[in-house]
Formats: C-alpha cells, structure tokens, sequence
C-alpha cells in the first residue's frame, strides 16, 4: 500500500522563500560593510556588530539553499514509492520550516535592535537603504516560513490519517493480493446462446396443478 500524499502544495510559497532570503543576505554581501569614520577598515553597518551580517548572511544564504532543495523534492516526490520515505520527506520539510521560521524571527528582531543602536554617520546613510531592505524582507521571511510549517503540519496529518484509513479500515496487508478478473479468449462461441431471447416455451400444465373441467 503506497501512501498517497499529494505534492507539496506550497511551491508559490517556496519560491517566496527563495526570493526573500536572497533579498535578505544580497544587500549585506554588497552594502552591509562600510567604511569606519575613524579609518579605511570596513565594519558592518549594523551597529558595527559583526556578528550581526555574519548572522544575516548565514541565516539567507541556509534559507536559498534549503529552499533549492525542497524545490527539488517537489518535483521528485511522486516519484517516491516507499511510504516510509515519504513520511520521512514530509517530516524533514515540517522540523526544518519550523526551525527556520524561529531562526528568522530571531533574526528580525535581532537585525532590528542593531539598527535601531546604529549612530548615524556616512556610512550608515549610505547603506541605510540596503539596511532597512534586510529588516523588511526578514520580516516576510518569517510570515513565509510560518506558511510553509502549517503546509507540511497539514500534509502530516493527511498523510497519517490515509495511512491508518488504509491499514485498519480496509484491512488490507501491504503483501495482500487481490484476485483478479478471470481473463478470456475475447471470442464468444457459438453455444453461448442456444435459444433466442424471449421464445422459452412455458409449460402449460405446471405440475401439480389440474386444469379445471367446464
């Protein structure tokens, strides 16, 4: 018995999550290192917390990957058999958004609290733009991988719910067979129909029964 659990259904929404986490570590890679108003070295412009854009980075750059491949999988996934595999597949995409969606709202928060402690300065006007970009997409990122965590919570359920409807209420083993239709010639004979229909003689003296004298 396959389990049939339908494909990701959320593939608009993968992309969204694609697209967002290059938003986010995109413009810390170009923009998120200026120079120091007190020497030529380069610090981040959150705050100038290193710490801060390496987090950013590491946070979009794990998002596009991981976004790459569960793309991957949705195309692939109707080609899995084993039920065991496709639990398993639909679990990793259910731990894996879950965590992601607290790892962008700690990011958020994070990115916000740094900026909002940036003294302003040459360098911060001229990555304030890239900044605040990186804030506004990390927000969406959480509210897109909240999404992605209720789709595979959802996909779990039905997927459990059809496996035990197919094992318990059917009865049937995932070794049992089925018989099969008898198979044949596909040429009827001649003594298949012996009488035309509707020309049976009936008897007009059923036994025990007497005809009545007038």
């Amino acid at each position: 018995m396959v389990l049939m659990i339908n494909p990701r259904l959320e593939c608009p929404q993968s992309a969204g999550c694609w697209v967002f986490s290059i938003a986010v570590f995109g413009p810390i890679v170009n923009e998120g290192y200026v120079n120091a108003d007190s020497g030529p070295e380069l610090r981040c412009v959150f705050n100038g917390n290193a710490g801060a854009c390496r987090f950013g980075v590491a946070l979009g750059l794990g998002a596009f990957l991981a976004c790459s491949c569960f793309l991957l999988l949705d195309v692939r996934f109707q080609q899995i058999s084993s039920v065991r595999d496709r639990r398993r597949a639909v679990l990793l995409d259910l731990g894996f958004s879950g965590l992601w969606s607290f790892l962008w709202f700690v990011g958020f928060c994070f990115l916000t609290n740094q900026w909002q402690r940036t003294a302003p300065g040459p360098g911060t006007a001229q990555a304030g733009d890239a900044a605040r970009a990186v804030i506004t997409f990390s927000f969406f990122s959480i509210l897109s991988w909240v999404a992605l965590t209720v789709k595979a919570l959802q996909r779990f359920r039905l997927g459990t719910d059809m496996s035990l409807f197919a094992t318990e209420q059917l009865g049937a083993g995932a070794g049992q067979t089925y018989p099969g239709y008898p198979v044949g010639s596909g040429v009827e004979g001649t003594d298949t129909y012996q009488s035309p229909p509707f020309t049976e003689t009936l008897d007009t003296s059923p036994k025990g029964y007497q005809v009545p004298a007038y």
